[in-house]
């Protein structure tokens, strides 16, 4: 006997169930890996995936940390499912997270002479240290009037662009990070800027002969001399509050000795200038 127009409504897939098929091709996972990091059966997570089964609020939580979702996409898939949101998202200057932003801003002090930043997660600046001022050296006021892209900042012609002395090589390493971020956590704001940042590069320059293991050296041109310059990148991996777990801390090293006295001198400059 065919099955009722009813009965095929009630096994139609669900927006949730949709979204969990997404995530799951987009990851390039199985049903059977997915389900068994996940902790069930291939078979439930397939009447998941059909809509014939609705999962309880943990297995809709265990499915999304098995396919690496962030927070806020944890949140959206709870409420796919009819589910409350798991995780805050805490105002930037909030009570909640004031701890953590007081311990950033320890960090950035003592990084310095060299330039950090607390960035959010399309490039915009939070926090910064003093030594910031030698990436902002000669940029328009435009660039640098609130809400402040460091990304936009980093390759604009207005900006950094023009000091970069490797811009193709270290241009695309910040375009191509950016689209892996983009391509494994779906944004169109980023695709947006990736697309933006890299109009600004020289077109089909092959890689040079700068890169330092899987580092591409930053290689800046200031009043002072030229800056070689690495990058770390540092997030909250434990968090649990959205806003916290978006932010990441980009601290600049020295990659030779020349680089980190220059900033040294720099920074006692700072230091020997009147203020007021």
């Amino acid at each position: 006997m065919a099955p009722t127009r009813a009965a095929a409504a009630a096994h139609r897939p669900s927006p949730f169930s949709r979204e969990v098929r997404r995530w799951r091709t987009l990851r390039r996972m199985s049903q059977l890996e997915l389900a068994t990091l996940a902790g069930t059966t291939q078979r439930h997570l397939s009447f998941i995936e059909s809509g014939r089964s609705a999962p309880g609020r943990p297995m809709v939580v265990r499915l999304a940390e098995s396919l690496a979702l962030s927070l806020r996409e944890r949140n959206a898939l709870l409420l796919t499912a009819g589910y409350a949101p798991a995780y805050e998202e805490s105002p930037r200057d909030g009570a909640a997270i004031e701890p953590a932003m007081t311990a950033l801003r320890s960090i950035l002090t003592g990084h310095l002479p060299y330039p950090a930043v607390v960035a959010g997660p399309r490039g915009e600046l939070v926090l910064a240290n003093a030594a910031f001022e030698v990436l902002t050296e000669g940029a328009a006021a435009r660039l640098l009037e609130p809400p402040v892209n460091v990304l936009r900042l980093a390759l604009h012609p207005e900006g950094m662009g023009p000091r970069v002395l490797n811009l193709a090589a270290w241009g695309r390493h910040v375009t191509e990070s950016l689209r892996a971020r983009a391509a494994a956590h779906p944004d169109r704001g980023l695709d947006a800027l990736a697309a933006e940042l890299a109009g600004y590069l020289p077109a089909g320059a092959p890689p040079g002969p700068d890169h330092l293991g899987f580092a591409v050296p930053l290689r800046l041109r200031t009043a002072g001399g030229e800056l070689r310059l690495l990058t770390t990148l540092t997030s909250f991996a434990t968090a649990v509050d959205v806003t916290l777990a978006e932010l990441h801390l980009e601290a600049f090293l020295p990659a030779d000795p020349e680089t980190a006295e220059l900033l040294r001198r720099r920074a006692a400059a700072r230091a020997a200038a009147p203020t007021g």
